[in-house]
């Protein structure tokens, strides 16, 4: 007879390398895990590091951005001009020639900016000394204003024409207190200054490395975000390059065309206030404020129908600009429509300042290129 219990013993005898093969797989989900907590601990440390570069760097990130935007706004003709020039064996000369160029685009206005106001504010002392022992005589011009031409005589007269009076008015003005305020813009202006140099040398080295920065931020895209990374990073690119255009190169525009209306109309200090116009139309509507003030002087100056034609002609530019060249250039690179166009440039102007003429843009259009991509009806 068979032994039944030899025979049910034998049946749960284990399968020879079962336990090698749970033991394995034990190993194996023991290893993934130690894969996955060291992935997450790199992660956490890459992050940590980031942070405190930031952090670190956090007061010439402003610079840092100005710099990505020349470069990102010279690159195709800085190309042009190193395949034209096979500027291989001029690895230093180009981008310094370059930097350099950019560099006087803002310092030349600023400089003449600088020597006009130096220039005025020697009159304006003179003037108040003049003013503090002899007092200021009505002048003529108060006279041809269409309304409140009495009650300004008056008000002269009463507060500006005494000397005793005029010493009185600046004695209450707190000369102390301006003192201090032009010792504070003076640091901000130095302040400025290292930044700007800051960028400009950050422009230098984007310049000269451009095509290693270029290669390493696509691998570094690819591995991250795949090759949507990659179209974000394009649709940036050409936000920035429709920003310069409409913004920086309208404004220019604006600028020289008032300017010379400024010249005919015979305002004071044409070439100045063409300066003010330009960088203030780099703002939409921001320079109807400087055509405003030109229209004034020329009213205080008795020339009430020029100054209307100044205004006239100023605000008819702004329109031209602001409605028809500016969404052209900045939505017809991005496909961006206007509103967005001017919701991210007013948007980036209040929240990051000038920077944020360019990143206010830029933001948008990203947004608007996902939207899109959110919004696609698929089959």
């Amino acid at each position: 007879m068979p032994d039944h219990k030899n025979a049910g013993a034998e049946s749960h005898v284990p399968e020879p390398g079962l336990d090698e093969n749970r033991q394995s797989l034990r190993t194996f989900r023991s290893f993934r895990e130690t894969q996955r907590a060291q992935r997450v601990a790199r992660g956490l440390l890459a992050l940590f590091f980031v942070a405190m570069a930031l952090y670190t760097v956090r007061g010439f990130l402003p610079s840092l951005i100005w710099g990505g935007i020349f470069a990102i706004a010279s690159w195709p003709l800085y190309v042009r001009a190193r395949t034209r020039w096979h500027a291989a064996t001029h690895q230093l000369l180009l981008p310094a020639a370059f930097t350099l160029g950019i560099a006087l685009i803002f310092l030349v206005p600023v400089t003449l900016f600088g020597l006009e106001a130096a220039r005025d504010a020697e009159g304006v002392l003179h003037l108040l000394n003049n003013a503090r022992q002899s007092g200021m005589p009505v002048p003529q011009w108060i006279d041809h204003l269409p309304l409140g031409a009495q009650t300004l005589r008056a008000w002269w007269e009463s507060h500006l024409q005494d000397p005793d009076d005029f010493s009185a008015l600046l004695g209450s003005l707190r000369i102390g207190q301006s003192v201090k305020m032009t010792q504070q813009v003076g640091s901000q202006l130095a302040h400025r200054g290292i930044l700007f140099i800051f960028s400009i040398l950050t422009l230098f080295f984007l310049l000269k490395d451009g095509d290693s920065v270029i290669r390493q931020c696509l691998v570094v895209s690819r591995r991250a975000f795949g090759k949507r990374g990659e179209r974000i990073a394009l649709q940036i690119i050409a936000s920035i390059h429709g920003t310069v255009a409409g913004l920086v190169l309208v404004g220019m525009g604006e600028g020289v065309v008032m300017g010379v209306a400024y010249l005919i109309a015979g305002a004071p200090h044409a070439f100045l206030f063409g300066v003010v116009t330009a960088v203030a139309a780099m703002i939409p509507f921001c320079a109807v404020i400087a055509i405003g003030i030109v229209s004034t002087l020329l009213l205080v100056k008795g020339s009430a129908v020029i100054a209307i034609v100044i205004m006239l002609v100023g605000l008819a530019v702004i329109f031209l600009a602001d409605h028809l060249v500016r969404p052209a250039l900045i939505g017809g690179s991005t496909q961006l429509p206007f509103l967005w166009v001017l919701t991210g440039i007013l948007g980036g102007a209040e929240s990051w300042n000038l920077l944020g003429l360019f990143m206010g843009p830029a933001i948008m259009a990203v947004l608007h290129m996902l939207w899109r991509n959110w919004t696609r009806v698929r089959d």
